[in-house]
């Protein structure tokens, strides 16, 4: 069918008026698919895809994790998944950009007692300061037995905060050893 000039122009005025020039081959009946096809094979063209699962949240959306040469260039959601069909919640969509954001902390910082700074440290420095104070602090408030004589082997000095924006499996490894060095107060920001 023959265009004229007075249909483009009508045509072009409309997805003008989206703001975009995509609009108006659209409104010609132009099709993107082939476009929109090629684009997503060449973003993803020399990676390795490998299914996995978001780490948010317990609902287990699947996702395809796209790497080369063992470097992560892409996380999606993935389609063939009955629970999230291609979908990811705003957490699950930045799970790239939390993987490789250039602000991301990568070094330990410590404030000493009464310093007005923080100076960095090295990261088994901080381990070790962690765990001697843990354990300090355990060995100081736990509780065998209660006056009654039932056992109960806990401390309740050390508190513990999971948040939903940890994975399951952190947060899984956290209660565990929580609960192995009788905390009792185990919580989670979500529930908050």
């Amino acid at each position: 069918m023959p265009l004229t000039r007075r249909e483009f122009l009508r045509t072009s005025a409309i997805g003008a008026g989206s703001g975009t020039a995509l609009g108006s081959l659209v409104g010609l009946g132009a099709s993107v698919a082939p476009a929109r096809a090629r684009a997503q094979e060449l973003r993803i063209r020399d990676a390795k895809t490998t299914p996995s699962v978001c780490p948010y949240c317990s609902v287990g959306c699947a996702t395809l994790v796209h790497t080369i040469g063992g470097e992560i260039v892409n996380i999606e959601g993935d389609p063939r998944s009955p629970h999230n069909e291609g979908t990811l919640c705003p957490k699950g969509a930045a799970t790239y950009q939390l993987h490789k954001n250039p602000n991301r902390a990568t070094k330990v910082l410590h404030r000493k007692p009464g310093a007005t700074g923080w100076e960095e440290v090295e990261l088994e420095w901080a381990m070790d300061r962690v765990a001697e104070l843990v354990k300090k602090t355990r060995d100081e408030s736990f509780v065998e037995r209660l006056a009654d004589g039932r056992l109960v082997n806990q401390t309740t000095a050390i508190f513990s905060l999971g948040g939903a924006t940890l994975d399951n499996e952190w947060n899984h490894a956290q209660q565990k050893l929580m609960r192995g060095l009788g905390i009792v107060a185990i919580e989670n920001q979500a529930r908050i």
